[in-house]
């Protein structure tokens, strides 16, 4: 791989705080979030769409990485959704570079497009003999 394990831990845990996130279930409370038990913190609604602290800080990391690094994210999504697997990793890094180039330069967005992204990089992760714990600490998980 030509990304750095460290990138890719910190993408899945990201990734995972905005899979968690829900869409309103109440837009019009009109209450105080104190009283609410700031239920409202886990919630997006489309006022904060493209504002999301979170989705920010994720496309940062997406749009600071080079064509390589890109490509390898996409590819690791290949693996954990099970397109692809690990004796064919060169094979999922070209279609990756080929879908990268196709996303005009929007690479962030199609990522974000994809339902439980941080668990299917954590999986084409630990094809590589590496994942996450559940609280987001490394754990090997032998050599592939």
């Amino acid at each position: 791989m030509d990304i750095a394990i460290d990138k890719i831990r910190a993408l899945i845990v990201e990734a995972r705080r905005i899979d968690v996130k829900e869409a309103d279930t109440d837009p019009d409370s009109g209450s105080n979030p104190i009283d609410d038990g700031e239920t409202d913190v886990l919630t997006s609604s489309e006022a904060d769409e493209g504002e999301d602290a979170t989705e920010i800080e994720f496309r940062g990391m997406i749009d600071g990485m080079n064509d390589d690094e890109r490509a390898d994210v996409i590819a690791l999504v290949y693996l954990g959704r099970g397109d692809f697997d690990i004796e064919e990793w060169d094979d999922a890094v070209a279609l990756a570079r080929e879908r990268d180039e196709a996303s005009g330069g929007d690479t962030a967005s199609y990522l974000l497009g994809i339902p439980n992204l941080g668990d299917l990089l954590d999986e084409g992760l630990a094809a590589h003999g590496d994942t996450l714990e559940d609280d987001g600490t490394p754990r090997a998980v032998g050599n592939a």
